[in-house]
């Protein structure tokens, strides 16, 4: 059993920052790509910015520059710090991991249960 909890959701102005934190915990034996998503009303779920094992990173064009991934391998965990934030980073945000248990030979993907980003004035 693999869990993914997340933190650091709430309300913020226009122009502020949030901190978003995932832990993954339970029988994990190696985590492979980690990645933040996020769903807004109304939308498709989108992948917001991953990052690999190897520490390469990857973002949605409209949030290049403002939001940074990063994670810490030996903590299984990943955060993803979000700057200028702007109405339209509105969203219920998702943890992903890929992760591979001590008893299966591929990983399988895990999600956590989402935290509400609501940027407004």
């Amino acid at each position: 059993q693999v869990q993914l909890v997340e933190s650091g959701g709430g309300l913020v102005q226009p122009g502020g920052s949030l901190r978003l934190s995932c832990a993954a915990s339970g029988s994990i034996r190696r985590i492979d790509d980690m990645a933040w998503y996020r769903q807004a009303p109304g939308k498709q779920r989108e992948l917001v910015a991953k990052i690999t094992s190897a520490g390469t990173r990857n973002y949605l064009d409209s949030v290049k520059g403002r939001f940074t991934i990063s994670r810490d391998t030996a903590k299984n965990t990943v955060s993803l710090q979000l700057d200028s934030l702007k109405s339209e980073d509105t969203a219920v945000y998702y943890c992903y991991a890929d992760v591979r248990v001590p008893w299966e030979f591929t990983p399988r993907p895990h999600w956590g249960q989402g935290t509400q980003v609501t940027v407004s004035s």
